[in-house]
């Protein structure tokens, strides 16, 4: 096993997790001990007769959150918080769809009824609080709003994206299709309807991979990047294409903020779910700023400590922690974020964290506004598909030769993990953050020029290692599997990686970072 697998807990993580478990929306006491009975589990044969009722792996429903691109100012958080109760309705009937897989084998109609229907009941009513928010503001009640709240079963053998695609691999890795549903369990079949995957998230594991056993990964995620023809291009399309060159602005600034040592994690997520705990229903590490939660205000922020060296960075960085499912209970197993969403095995603390600052091939940079929000990469890409994916997965010795974007990889001995981010470098120059998140930043063009009048800014650059033991295959199943942190319903799929910014560079420090970039220096 590599390096900083396990560690003493401190009392700032305990304390972290603690509120969360205690203040969690709607996430109760109940551990899921059967949720993990899900996509990969053969209970019923179906994966060696193909049915015309094909088991459904998982559920899509329409990202309401994206589409609301005209929301008052005033409205928002109201409305991140009923946003945050549909991603929790969608994870209640994930959970009922994986521990109600012997009802679905005797009734072809039980998921469309049982399942469905409830959870479209319920979104109707929530988007019509969202529609009653935006009209109290002021503002307009999108059109159509009702009809996003039906959600459709996706097929194990098929998985969709919400645009009609397979969601299978579009991203040129020359890998198999994302088969989510197929059994990877054929040595111990399953006919009672009982979880052989895993007890509490993490106990026993009885023929899974560490206890996930269904809620993925599965083997068919995993590829050995020896085996990949190259292609290092980063990010899906034009998402996530660095926009640093041999002309323009072509300085750096590189602060240096840690891995986490702290171990200073929680579910929120201040950006999309203000003042809801849990409200990403995965842990986060934070590095930079240490007063990040869902509750933090701007000027808790501002004034919050941070574990860069530079004290004039004291900006938020943060991503879904990497676990190795192995077994074993870390401290959240009990907890919202953790056991309690779907999320088990050991966290894995990065072994290297590089946060480095770029300008662009085609013009200087401005500085970036002080608590401008950027989030890069979609957390539920496995459903909505590529258009806001930014997974970028590789190997050390490899990261120029090959980028991955929708598996895991396999990486050979001596050789560590990456994954990396490049944010958004193109800013509308007057918001600090939008409705959906999205459409104050974007990304460059692909000359490496910002569309839409938008004006060029640093472009955050994220490298994170991790020494984790290679996945071992062996007759279809995956062990010593590893995986970020997801909301349940995406499976924990390699493509739904994503990274998050806040910006709380003093203005000294900013304008240093400024002038250290345009001028073509390199600093820290």
């Amino acid at each position: 096993m590599g390096r900083n697998i396990r560690k003493r807990r401190t009392p700032l993580a305990t304390k972290a997790i603690a509120a969360s478990a205690a203040l969690a929306l709607g996430g109760g006491g109940l551990v899921w001990a059967n949720f993990y009975a899900s996509a990969h589990e053969d209970n019923s044969g179906w994966n060696r007769t193909k049915s015309t009722n094909a088991r459904v792996a998982t559920i899509n429903c329409p990202d309401v959150g994206q589409k609301l691109t005209k929301v008052p100012r005033s409205a928002r958080r109201g409305v991140a918080k009923e946003l945050a109760l549909l991603d929790r309705q969608v994870t209640d009937a994930y959970k009922r769809l994986a521990e109600t897989r012997q009802a679905q084998a005797g009734d072809a109609n039980y998921v469309n009824n049982a399942i469905l229907s409830p959870l479209k009941s319920k979104r109707v009513a929530t988007l019509d609080r969202i529609g009653i928010n935006i009209n109290r503001a002021g503002g307009k009640r999108p059109q159509n709003l009702d009809q996003l709240a039906q959600c459709q079963g996706v097929p194990a053998e098929q998985p969709q994206t919400n645009d009609g695609q397979q969601g299978g691999d579009q991203n040129q890795d020359g890998q198999d299709q994302n088969n989510d549903g197929q059994d990877q369990n054929q040595d111990g079949q399953n006919n009672d309807g009982q979880d052989q995957g895993g007890q509490d998230g993490g106990g026993q594991d009885q023929g899974g991979n560490g206890g996930q056993a269904g809620n993925g990964p599965s083997a068919d995620d995993f590829v050995d990047i020896t085996q990949v023809q190259g292609n290092a291009q980063l990010g899906v399309g034009a998402n996530g294409l660095p926009a640093n060159g041999d002309s323009g602005s072509t300085g750096s600034f590189t602060t240096s903020c840690g891995t986490n040592e702290n171990e200073n994690r929680n579910s929120d997520n201040v950006i999309v779910a203000p003042g809801v705990s849990n409200g990403a229903q995965h842990q986060h590490d934070y590095v930079g700023n240490q007063a990040n939660n869902a509750f933090a205000s701007d000027q808790d922020l501002a004034n919050g400590d941070t574990t860069c060296q530079n004290q004039g960075d004291r900006s938020s960085y943060f991503w879904p922690v990497l676990r190795v499912q192995d077994g074993q209970d870390d401290i959240d197993a009990n907890a919202p974020g953790g056991g309690q969403d779907g999320n088990v095995g050991t966290i894995v603390q990065a072994s290297e964290a590089q946060l480095k600052f770029v300008g662009n091939k085609n013009s200087d940079v401005v500085a970036m506004p002080q608590a401008l929000r950027i989030i890069t990469g979609d957390a539920k890409s496995f459903v909505n598909g590529n258009n806001n994916a930014n997974a970028n997965w590789s190997c050390t010795g490899f990261e120029d030769k090959v980028q991955l974007h929708d598996k895991l990889p396999i990486c050979p001995e001596g050789s560590s993990v990456v994954r990396t981010s490049n944010f958004q470098s193109c800013w509308d120059g007057q918001n600090i953050d939008s409705a959906n998140h999205r459409t104050h930043v974007a990304f460059v063009q692909g000359d490496g020029t910002c569309a839409n009048g938008f004006q060029a800014i640093p472009q955050l650059q994220v490298r994170l290692v991790y020494d984790v033991q290679a996945p071992q295959i062996q007759n279809g199943q995956v062990q010593n599997a590893f995986a970020v942190d997801s909301f349940p319903d995406q499976l924990h799929k390699a493509i739904t990686d994503h990274n998050d910014f806040i910006n709380f560079f003093d203005e000294n420090t900013m304008n240093q970072m400024v002038q250290c970039i345009n001028s073509g220096q390199d600093c820290q």
